[in-house]
């Protein structure tokens, strides 16, 4: 292919992932110009720039935090968000190591298994889990991060198997040669190595349990406990009723650190899926 072909077909494709990328980003431009107009506005004018009349400051933001409880929510997303996050890495990781590293049929089933809950509806499994959590006292933000931890696993465990075999075994031997126990291999050999994959896995996981609705909405005693997606559904009025200027300043506070989080990380995650797929 000559040089010439190559720079129109890089220009091309260049153009067409721009063009997908900001039907992407414009429903989140769109809500963040939207938390700046008043209520009669948003529904009139949804694609409008808020500029002159329709401009309603920080009154939406105000109005949303005091109507959801934002900060309690808040307090309470990151909480689960933080602790279901760090016990997934942490066990997965150290489940896929020895899933890898001991080799016989109870690890290999335990592979399968991971691997098929990804596979399972969550709609086949959400009412027994309700009944299941409520008998086992899971109902508040410390039981939810085990129940996070076993839908959160097939994933982690997956991803975390594919890097481990990346990881030459000689490193390991060494550790034992100079006198590290497994567990001292694994935390001072293995997972510094296995760094890039477990922000990979912290990314993907804090994205899907920061914005979950229906897991907490099921399981928490919402009486006591609210994350942010649920607090936003109180918005909601009687007959239908919302008040968008409201829930569109929430979803923005919402969208705020979740995206912090990502920019920050973000060259980890190409790192880490291109390491975890050296071996088969």
């Amino acid at each position: 292919m000559k040089n010439g072909e190559k720079t129109r077909r890089s220009l091309f494709l260049t153009l067409l992932f721009a063009i997908i990328s900001i039907g992407y980003v414009y429903p989140v431009v769109l809500v963040l110009l939207n938390s700046f107009k008043k209520k009669a506005y948003i529904s009139k004018s949804p694609f409008s720039v808020p500029l002159s009349e329709m401009f309603s400051g920080i009154e939406n933001y105000v109005r949303g935090v005091e109507r959801t409880g934002f900060f309690q929510a808040f307090g309470w997303s990151l909480f689960i968000t933080i602790g279901s996050v760090a016990v997934i890495v942490l066990c997965c990781s150290m489940a896929a190591w020895y899933i890898i590293r001991v080799r016989n049929l109870g690890t290999k089933t335990f592979y399968v298994l991971c691997l098929f809950s990804m596979i399972v509806p969550f709609q086949m499994v959400m009412y027994p889990l309700s009944k299941l959590a409520n008998i086992l006292r899971l109902n508040n933000p410390w039981g939810i991060i085990i129940v996070y931890l076993g839908f959160g696993a097939g994933l982690a465990v997956f991803m975390f198997t594919g890097f481990v075999k990346s990881i030459p075994l000689e490193i390991e031997e060494a550790a034992m040669i100079d006198g590290c126990s497994p567990l001292q291999t694994f935390f001072r050999i293995v997972l510094p190595v296995m760094k890039p994959m477990c922000i990979t896995v912290a990314i993907l996981q804090a994205m899907w349990i920061w914005n979950d609705y229906l897991l907490p909405y099921l399981v928490l005693d919402l009486k006591k406990y609210k994350t942010i997606p649920i607090a936003i559904q109180y918005l909601r009025g009687g007959y239908g009723s919302v008040d968008m200027g409201a829930m569109m300043g929430v979803l923005v506070l919402a969208i705020i650190p979740i995206v912090i989080f990502y920019i920050l990380c973000q060259k980890y995650i190409i790192e880490g899926v291109v390491s975890g797929a050296v071996k088969g």
